[in-house]
């Protein structure tokens, strides 16, 4: 085993604080990353705080990761040492699954192993990127291009490919209307990646304070969702819908939105239940579904179509001591767009 210092949560309610935590030798399929940017996600909040079940503390979250591989065991093919590289949300799965077997591990039958709070395969508890080392099987670790500002890449392992991931399956591009709901950390990348696909997109947000950036990152109007206008003007408007916000919305105002065969996701995860009218569906055979995030390889995709048009996360960096601070910010919206925590001061 080897000891590395991390940043974890001790109870739903304490503050993080400095410690260090146990990382399994190197097997001979492992790779050894030393991390050197983690970002911080609304989930490592939502995770630490209890807020979607209980976990086990002492629990160190973060699920985007990306440093520089240190060490590799005997049999790895994949990645070597000085490699550029980044860890998501998972760090292992069955891998015989019909899921597994298509590349999408994310969606395993028997559940993927999770970067944070999940049970890896030798029993123990996983523990996330806040800290300064992290060993995972080498078919879990992508490949971060060089053309992707290093500071930068670590939230595509989640909110890029979060948000990649239903844009693609959707089919947005070219002749497609995309609405994203929420500004965020998701939502600007969602934006992002929207437009390069060649979409016509909207951002649907609670004002228009971001609107000047919502028309910066390509989209062509940011209509304010507190204005009941807005739902008047825009009915029957959109393709697909992108919903980032992780709360509770009126989800037959916004599906009344969608054109006819057009589909609103769900990426956003509130805790809560979200009612749907059935009838909301049937007036124009619309339809309801939630996204979660891409397999390796799709995920690998992301990561390469971010690096070749030049796509990138905005991020405020932040010494690891201002979590906490980062924590509150998150939750009243003030950060633009996604905190990464500079792993050389943890």
């Amino acid at each position: 085993m080897r000891t590395v210092d991390a940043y974890a949560a001790t109870s739903a309610t304490d503050p993080l604080v400095k410690t260090t935590i146990e990382r399994r030798d190197v097997g001979p399929k492992d790779v050894l990353i030393e991390i050197a940017y983690a970002g911080i996600c609304h989930s490592d909040i939502h995770t630490v705080r209890g807020e979607w079940g209980d976990i086990a503390y002492p629990q160190v979250v973060g699920h985007e990761i990306v440093g520089v591989v240190a060490e590799v065991g005997a049999d790895v093919t994949r990645h070597a040492v000085g490699d550029r590289v980044g860890v998501g949300c998972m760090v292992n799965s069955c891998r015989e699954c019909e899921n597994c077997l298509a590349g999408e591990e994310n969606y395993c039958l028997e559940g993927n192993v999770q970067t944070y709070a999940g049970v890896d395969r030798d029993g123990t508890i996983t523990q996330g990127g806040y800290s300064t080392h992290v060993v995972v099987d080498e078919d879990f670790v992508l490949r971060v291009p060089e053309a992707i500002p290093y500071e930068a890449a670590a939230p595509l392992l989640c909110a890029g490919i979060t948000t990649y991931s239903p844009l693609h399956h959707w089919e947005a591009g070219p002749g497609k209307r995309v609405a994203v709901v929420g500004m965020g950390g998701l939502g600007h990348m969602a934006v992002k990646i929207a437009v390069a696909m060649g979409a016509e997109v909207t951002v649907l947000s609670q004002t228009t304070s971001k609107q000047e950036d919502s028309l910066r990152f390509g989209a062509t109007a940011h209509r304010a969702t507190k204005d009941p206008q807005t739902f008047e003007d825009l009915k029957d408007t959109f393709d697909l819908i992108v919903n980032t916000v992780s709360a509770p919305l009126d989800l037959d105002a916004y599906l009344r939105l969608l054109r006819r065969n057009g589909t609103m996701v769900n990426v956003g995860a509130p805790a809560e239940p979200l009612p749907i009218t059935v009838f909301t569906l049937f007036g124009a055979r619309r339809s309801f579904a939630g996204s979660g995030i891409g397999g390796i390889r799709e995920t690998q995709e992301m990561l390469d179509f971010c690096a070749e048009r030049g796509i990138a996360p905005e991020v405020e960096l932040i010494d690891a001591a201002q979590v906490n601070e980062a924590y509150e910010r998150v939750l009243s919206s003030d950060v633009r767009y996604r905190f990464v925590i500079d792993a050389a001061t943890i």
